[in-house]
């Protein structure tokens, strides 16, 4: 066992183990209102608060098993895509939020405010707020260095070589894809950055949202030029890691976080619950959230189909 595999190892059980915090508050969220000792979140009723929540647990228990599975020997008899599905999910969600969690503790873009909350509308004490931050960033962190380490020892030669020089052409499925994957970075850079075309209320976008808007744009992007130099082999003779492996964050960031705002921006277009808003035009919102998980699947296809021709 070299070096990097030993830091893998050990990223991954500081994973799993910055996860719980955030599992044990949600869980304790469930209990309180169903007994009526904690207060519902703004714009929820009982039942929808208890299945938003009841799913965050969910996602936060499949992701401490999916970093204890990139240590522990069983790990290496689950069936691999499905590896690396629930991999390319949870990085696609964590990678953003680190340097999210970093230029916000730097420019104090959510402080200012007597609360916090949650994306679910809950209100909470600082330091909820805190452990909730330390659980996403560290699994993040925790998956940023054991994945790689389990992708070595699974598939050693899927990241080596270097990307042909020509192949024999690229789908225009693909190539539509990474023209709409970049148009969807442009317009939420163009957000990030103040724009108000297609925003609804402009009076109600935070800093603190436009700056996760904004790093969203940014691996949008990434993710449309990583399949472009996949697909076309282009700038010639590039180690193939370098593409597959920013190709993998950006279409994981896609399809994980629009998979997730569709079906909230959803909500509140047709259910209009009281005190809830978006700033966004929710038709515009909705239709670039599943644009961006079509697209995000097809250009993972092509990065899949590059990493088979190791």
């Amino acid at each position: 066992m070299d070096r990097f595999d030993r830091v893998g190892r050990l990223a991954a059980y500081g994973a799993a183990l910055a996860m719980t915090p955030y599992t044990l508050i949600k869980v304790s969220w469930v209990v309180g209102a169903v007994a009526g000792l904690l207060p519902i979140g703004e714009g929820f009723g009982l039942a929808g608060w208890v299945v938003l929540n009841v799913v965050t647990i969910c996602m936060a228990a499949i992701g401490i098993v999916m970093a204890l599975a990139l240590v522990r020997p069983w790990g290496m008899r689950i069936p691999g895509p499905l590896v690396a599905f629930v991999a390319w999910v949870g990085t696609g969600f964590l990678v953003p939020i680190l340097p999210y969690a970093l230029l916000d503790s730097l420019l104090g873009l959510s402080s200012g405010g007597r609360g916090h909350h949650d994306d679910d509308g809950a209100a909470m004490p600082g330091w909820e707020a805190a452990l909730i931050q330390i659980s996403f960033v560290g699994m993040g962190l925790g998956l940023a260095l054991a994945l790689p380490a389990y992708l070595r020892r699974r598939w050693p030669d899927a990241f080596t070589g270097r990307v042909p020089e020509r192949h024999e052409g690229s789908t225009r499925r693909v190539m539509w894809a990474v023209g709409v994957g970049a148009m969807i970075g442009v317009v939420w850079l163009y957000w990030a950055f103040g724009g108000t075309a297609g925003v609804e209320h402009p009076a109600d976008q935070h800093a603190g949202e436009r700056l996760l808007t904004g790093i969203w744009g940014l691996w949008a992007l990434i993710a449309s030029v990583a399949t472009w130099v996949v697909s076309r082999g282009r700038p010639a003779r590039l180690a193939r890691w370098i593409p597959l492996t920013l190709g993998w964050l950006g279409t994981g960031s896609l399809f994980a976080w629009s998979g997730w705002k569709l079906p909230v921006t959803l909500y509140v277009a047709l259910a209009h619950p009281a005190g809830v808003s978006l700033p966004d035009n929710l038709a515009l919102a909705a239709a670039l959230y599943a644009a961006a998980v079509a697209t995000s699947a097809v250009m993972l296809s092509a990065l899949v189909r590059e990493a088979g021709r190791a």
